[in-house]
């Protein structure tokens, strides 16, 4: 049996994906029709393109050299379909992105606004997770391109950092007396709230303190950055933040920021995304991501968002 094009984009879609089932999701059929396309590359070429047997996906030697190739026919298929087709090409490209909360809050809007004037044809489909689980989800498949604050760790993976977020205590003005100088101990004594421990953000908080079971003790924790500023806003306790995902209620003295004689080290906004499937696309939309946020942080206010210099 020749191979085909649909061989083709299918292992190309599988090594994206990860997982048979995603896989069969997306092209909109069935996972054993999955692999019986599998099946005819790996009789048309007599070798293993995938390990069986491994718990993780994993492409053999052979696949990855096949990966490579597929992607160049492929890519140079649409090629020229773009300039036989008076207007230019009607395929679209899926994006699958996810970023935390904070990114969604403050540059994620004109991210996607400048994807859709630079590549007309993309489309995103966007998650918001923590960090944890963004970097998880790279791992198996389920995601091209995450911002987060810790890289993802591996071969297939390229990271950087887009850009850094300046963190403040906050908490609404009535909690506290403005003039006050805080220290680490007057803070522990005040009801926190933050991530869930074991969560990368709690991985920040907790070396603030000394002793970290008072902190524990006096915690309240939250999956969701905007449940939290809903909390700070009712009055209940303080929270580290990134002062750009609050400048609205900042300024509108909803909440106000706590003096510590302790500063909060910065939060890093880290890219990270594959390169083991449509590499140029996702450098692409990486480097889109890398123009937005330099944007926002140059319009945000002074000293509460910036980039790190070039290297």
């Amino acid at each position: 049996m020749p191979m085909r094009i649909i061989d083709m984009a299918t292992f190309v879609a599988l090594a994206r994906n990860r997982h048979f089932g995603r896989t069969a999701q997306e092209l909109n059929t069935t996972q054993p029709a999955i692999s019986s396309r599998l099946a005819i590359l790996e009789r048309e070429y007599a070798c293993r393109l995938v390990e069986r047997g491994d718990r993780e996906f994993r492409l053999t030697p052979a696949g990855e050299e096949a990966l490579m190739v597929f992607q160049e026919v492929l890519e140079k298929l649409n090629t020229l379909k773009s300039d036989l087709k008076e207007g230019g090409s009607d395929a679209a490209y899926i994006v699958r992105i996810g970023a935390i909360d904070s990114v969604v809050a403050t540059w994620m809007p004109d991210f996607i606004e400048a994807l859709s004037h630079a590549m007309p044809n993309l489309r995103v489909e966007l998650t918001i997770e923590g960090t944890r689980d963004l970097v998880a989800g790279l791992s198996r498949g389920e995601f091209d391109l995450i911002f987060g604050i810790e890289p993802a760790i591996g071969d297939n993976f390229r990271s950087f950092i887009v850009c850094y977020y300046e963190m403040v205590w906050a908490a609404a003005p009535a909690v506290i007396d403005e003039k006050t100088t805080y220290s680490v101990d007057e803070l522990s004594n005040m009801p926190i709230i933050t991530f869930p421990k074991g969560t990368p953000p709690y991985a920040y908080v907790a070396p603030y303190f000394q002793d970290e079971r008072v902190l524990a003790s006096k915690l309240t924790s939250s999956n969701s950055l905007f449940a939290m500023i809903n909390l700070l806003i009712g009055g209940f306790g303080v929270a580290a933040i990134p002062s750009v995902a609050i400048a609205r209620e900042l300024e509108n003295r909803l909440l106000c920021r706590v003096s510590v004689a302790k500063p909060f080290p910065p939060m890093p906004i880290v890219a990270s995304y594959q390169t083991a499937v449509g590499q140029n696309i996702l450098r692409a939309v990486a480097e889109e991501a890398r123009k937005s946020a330099a944007s926002f942080c140059d319009n945000a206010a002074s000293e509460s968002a910036w980039v790190p210099p070039a290297p």
